[in-house]
């Protein structure tokens, strides 16, 4: 008997030992793969540290700016962003807290774009390390779902701008982390420290605001009743209608109502439910691509081909229907087609999983890939890149479910998941060089147009917007303004082509038009009105969250007006 128990408290003993060994193993294997996952991100962004401000890069280092000088009123200048002079707080839709965070290295660094750019990596390495961790509980392959995070177009392209994008959507995984650790736990620490991020993420993009819902129904539908959990999201409504009230004593308006009011008003001036719902499939195909090339490994053939059945007819009409189509109507519905199709994958994937588990957890990330969507299509005041973003780490976690749920025979081949992986980096890091040739072009045009014209003798404004904008206006050139008569025709008017709120010229008022053509030697592209790529906005530029093809030089044009007759 003794000999008994002896041999079963060894055997015990090694079997609590092997456990023991497995689970040091798996953290090592996890450690590591932290390790190689930040490196994989700084690798894949270090090659754009030297970017030009770009799109509204702009608005947000003006607005550290002005923090750096008043810390409490960030909001406090104006700005010719449209045609006229205005107030920031009219044109900017976005909280401050991003330009706060570019302030704090900004004022040391004289606005330096590599020093911000450096700055704003860390934010990208919290977004996919972030989704590693989220994935490790949702899903058996959590590595795999923070490659195709990094891997996906929009997130590579997002991430090499100072923008507040990434920023928002690395304190939105925190806050999913602390709050499921919270639920899962009862640990009213974690519960609290995402009630705080919470904020901060709302206070970074009015989008983060949308964790309140998603958070309730996930919370509800986990504890099957309402508990004390519900105060903690008490905390950042109350912090969301304090910042309403602040900012509206400050600007006579409260900054985030008027954000929505933007958003539904430019909405319904621009397309159709229709139009805005196809262009968002689009976008979400173009900007989760590994949904659209690892679709035979979470499908049947026959529901991929009926996903491309029905985004064929919706790729047409946009093609011929949408508004302000570019001319090659046709090649246009053949790289549209497989856009909306990858896009009904992804949705279906969302929809599949819920269907298949019925659990809380599904339902927090189908209605995080579901409600991001909608908001892009039906709410915001322009489909674009930025506002699919946020579904891309829940998109990644559940494409991986989707995998192991539906290949439940032998294990997948490796080379049939390496394979899609590889092609979407290739397409995302092209897209962020196509992206970063174009934002440097507005830099340099910017300096031969101002070289040029100032050997002229004259003033010198220009039209534009973006990136064009900072540089010209750092050179010392100033914005046309419609309202002010200070424009002579002995001055220089500088006018790109590709940008925003261009206002047109009669030609018999033009003396002389000399051209800056910049070659960008690209096949992609994310922002061009001719090829329908309307990445940073869709009522811009077009339907296509990126195009190929031959992407044509960016030109600008130094104009000179003829004098107005006198009159008799």
């Amino acid at each position: 008997m003794g000999s008994a128990k002896l041999v079963g408290v060894g055997q015990s003993t090694k079997r609590v030992s092997a456990r023991r060994g497995q689970k040091r193993l798996v953290q090592n294997t996890s450690w590591r793969f932290r390790l190689a996952l930040i490196i994989a991100t700084l690798v894949c962004l270090a090659p754009f540290v030297g970017k030009a401000f770009n799109i509204d890069d702009p608005l947000f280092v003006w607005e550290g700016k002005q923090i750096v000088s008043h810390p409490l009123n960030p909001y406090g200048f104006s700005v010719v962003w449209y045609n006229h002079e205005t107030p920031i707080s009219e044109v900017s839709k976005n909280p401050p807290l991003a330009s706060y965070y570019a302030a704090l290295v900004g004022a040391w660094t004289n606005w330096s774009e590599t020093a911000l750019h450096l700055t704003f990596l860390m934010p990208a390495v919290v977004v996919i390390l972030a989704t590693y961790e989220l994935a490790r509980n949702f899903s058996d392959r959590p590595a795999l779902a923070a490659v195709l995070a990094l891997s996906a177009p929009v997130f590579l392209t997002s991430a090499t701008s100072v923008m507040s994008d990434v920023p928002m959507l690395a304190v939105w995984m925190l806050s999913l982390l602390a709050w499921y650790k919270g639920m899962s736990s009862d640990r009213h620490s974690y519960l609290v420290l995402s009630s705080l991020l919470i904020t901060l993420c709302a206070l970074t993009k009015y989008f983060g605001a949308c964790l309140l819902p998603l958070l309730f129904a996930y919370s509800l539908i986990k504890q099957r009743r309402l508990g004390y959990w519900i105060l903690y999201l008490l905390i950042p409504i109350a912090s969301l209608i304090g910042y309403q009230l602040w900012t509206g004593s400050l600007y006579g308006q409260g900054l985030l109502l008027d954000a929505a009011q933007y958003a539904q008003q430019v909405r319904s001036e621009n397309s159709t439910r229709l139009v805005a719902f196809l262009t968002g499939l689009s976008f979400t195909g173009g900007c989760m691509l590994a949904g659209l090339l690892m679709a035979p490994l979470m499908f049947r053939w026959r529901w991929i081909g009926g996903a491309m059945v029905l985004a064929v007819p919706g790729a047409i009409a946009i093609a011929w229907l949408g508004l302000d189509p570019p001319p090659d109507r046709n090649w246009l519905a053949v790289e549209l087609a497989p856009f909306i199709a990858g896009g009904i994958i992804v949705i279906g994937v969302a929809v599949a999983d819920l269907w298949h588990h019925r659990d809380a957890e599904s339902m927090l990330l189908s209605l995080w890939v579901l409600g991001t969507f909608v908001f892009t299509v039906f709410l915001n005041w322009t489909v674009n890149a930025r506002s699919v973003l946020p579904l891309i780490p829940a998109a990644a976690i559940l494409i991986c479910r989707r995998i192991s749920h539906f290949k439940r025979g032998p294990p997948v081949a490796s080379w049939m998941i390496a394979v899609p992986v590889v092609l979407c980096m290739v397409v995302s890091f092209a897209l962020a060089l196509a992206d970063s040739a174009l934002a440097n072009s507005a830099r340099r045009a910017a300096q031969l147009a101002y070289q040029r014209a100032s050997s002229r003798g004259n003033r010198i404004f220009f039209t534009g917007h973006w990136g064009f904008q900072y540089y010209m206006q750092a050179l010392g050139a100033r914005p046309l303004d419609a309202l002010k008569n200070d424009f002579t025709t002995d001055d220089v008017l500088v006018q790109p082509e590709n940008n925003s709120n261009l206002p047109e010229f009669s030609p018999e008022a033009i003396a002389s038009a000399e051209p800056i053509e910049i070659e960008l030697n690209s096949w992609v592209t994310t922002q061009r009105r001719e090829m329908g790529a309307g990445f940073f906005s869709a009522n811009i530029s077009g339907p296509l969250p990126y195009a190929f093809g031959r992407v044509p030089p960016e030109r600008y044009w130094i104009v000179q007006f003829r004098p107005m007759p006198t009159p008799p």
